[in-house]
């Protein structure tokens, strides 16, 4: 290891010897040439294709810093919101079976097609992927107020359409408001205890309070998009002698070469029964 793992997690978050490999894999990340300061996980890790999910790490290119495009899963712009509700868990609970057979039959989810959103056309795509959450905002999905507590609100400046494949387009028309499936979910929580009352104030949160945690895969545009992008990397890794495929060391002790990428699609690792405990 050329630098610490640091895990942020209690005794009882960690997996068990029996569990998954994301102990492991904080280890082989630690080995990466060029890694500033620590192999991070955070709370929630667990096993992914070369990073823990839930893992984090930094490189200096100056001291030989890599890229690994396929370091914690083999797509993009997967992501996790909190939303706050204005209820409490005595107010939820005697309805609660209805709420979520009433989720369950508003919700797309699981992999293929399906979505909330409509879209009229691979044009209409690109509009949301240089617009982000403005333009799904602009179009009636969302508010204001979400924008603002949106990284970048919502978009990246530099959002270029013209580097997504047709087939990346396609497989995301029909998919916009969907869930996606494996690990990814919607799931109501109460919040049981406060640890920052600071923190939990300027989020608006409160004991007692029900908040929907939402796990969004970034679908069959983002899998294609990485995809597409890692089979370019293949054709020239050769050329700057660099063998195996991309992603990450198996504690090789960061020698250039690659551990192979494991094989594409979705539920590598099975449904992962990742559910937080909703403590904020």
């Amino acid at each position: 290891m050329r630098v610490p793992g640091i895990i942020c997690a209690s005794r009882s978050l960690l997996p068990g010897p029996d569990g998954d490999r994301s102990l492991e894999q904080v280890v082989n990340v630690a080995t990466l040439p060029g890694i500033v300061e620590a192999s991070y996980a955070m709370p929630d890790m667990h096993g992914g294709y070369g990073f823990p999910i839930g893992g984090v790490a930094a490189t200096d290119p100056a001291h030989g810093g890599v890229v690994s495009p396929g370091g914690v899963g083999f797509d993009i712009s997967c992501g996790v919101r909190l939303l706050a509700a204005d209820a409490d868990r005595g107010d939820l609970m005697p309805v609660l079976g209805q709420v979520m057979n009433r989720l369950a039959a508003a919700i797309p989810r699981g992999a293929g097609r399906g979505g909330i959103w409509r879209l009229r056309g691979a044009g209409q795509l690109r509009h949301v992927l240089t617009g982000g959450a403005r333009y799904a905002v602009g179009q009636g999905h969302g508010v204001e107020r979400d924008l603002l507590r949106c990284e970048g609100g919502g978009a990246v400046a530099d959002a270029d359409p013209a580097q997504v494949s047709s087939r990346a387009i396609d497989r995301g028309l029909q998919q916009v408001g969907s869930l996606g499936s494996g690990n990814h979910f919607l799931e109501v929580q109460a919040v049981d205890e406060i640890y920052d009352g600071d923190a939990a104030r300027a989020f608006g949160l409160r004991p007692e309070q029900i908040c929907i945690m939402i796990h969004c895969g970034s679908r069959g545009l983002g899998h294609q998009i990485c995809g597409d992008h890692v089979r370019a990397m293949e054709k020239v890794m050769a050329r700057y002698g660099i063998a195996g495929r991309p992603g990450l060391p198996a504690g090789d002790g960061g020698r250039r070469q690659l551990r192979p990428r494991e094989p594409a699609g979705a539920g590598q690792h099975g449904p992962a029964r990742f559910r937080p405990n909703g403590r904020r």
